[in-house]
């Protein structure tokens, strides 16, 4: 057992440090290079097939990740596991709120600029910077992290839990199609927001849940 539990973090850890690798040397890339034939090939490939309903419905999938929403959607989701008296859940999903800053910090390290117009088909305007996509961090993080509570509390109707497992599901793998879809932002900058949002979800994960059941 302590044999197959020792076999479990060495490929966790070396999971964990290979998407580490990747992002530093994607960031690195984007610094240097910060327009690549791969994105814009990408973004017109998404973009090709656009109408008025998908314009809406993008739109509607990126809504959580944009101010005040993204506060509301943490807050009012931390106060319902509160009120469920589901305390460290409840600061958990607070603490979700965190890749906001994360996402700043970096966007003001690699600066690098958003589509332009002339480039891709611009239906979200947006002022900050582009690489890493703040609204794929925070959907990775945030709806990732109801998923592991879902898994984590047996308790809850098992039917409710699977519904949150696949909304959340849902939700993390629309988000970069709908950032691209909406030209705010690049492949390399979704792929780059999906790469840190896993790295801070294993983080928050790795405190929430009980040792027992990470090392069993």
């Amino acid at each position: 057992m302590k044999v197959l539990s020792a076999n479990k973090n060495r490929l966790l850890v070396n999971t964990l440090f290979v998407i580490t690798t990747a992002f530093i040397v994607l960031s690195c890339f984007i610094y240097f290079f910060p327009l690549s034939s791969i994105d814009l090939d990408i973004s017109r490939e998404i973009q090709e097939h656009h109408n008025v309903t998908l314009d809406r419905l993008m739109a509607m999938i990126s809504i959580f990740g944009t101010m005040p929403y993204s506060a509301i959607t943490v807050g009012v989701a931390a106060l319902l596991f509160f009120i469920f008296k589901l305390r460290k859940e409840a600061l958990f999903i607070l603490l979700t709120a965190l890749s906001g800053l994360v996402s700043s910090l970096i966007k003001l390290l690699i600066n690098r600029p958003r589509p332009a117009k002339d480039l891709v088909r611009i239906i979200e305007i947006t002022r900050e910077q582009s690489f890493p996509s703040g609204h794929t961090l925070f959907y990775t993080v945030f709806f990732g992290f109801l998923i592991i509570i879902m898994g984590n509390l047996k308790s809850v109707n098992h039917y409710f839990r699977k519904a949150i497992i696949c909304l959340s599901s849902a939700m993390i793998l629309l988000i970069p199609f709908s950032r691209i879809y909406l030209g705010a932002h690049w492949f390399t900058d979704v792929l780059g927001g999906a790469l840190l949002g896993v790295l801070c979800l294993s983080v928050l994960g790795y405190f929430y849940l009980p040792k027992t059941e990470i090392n069993s």
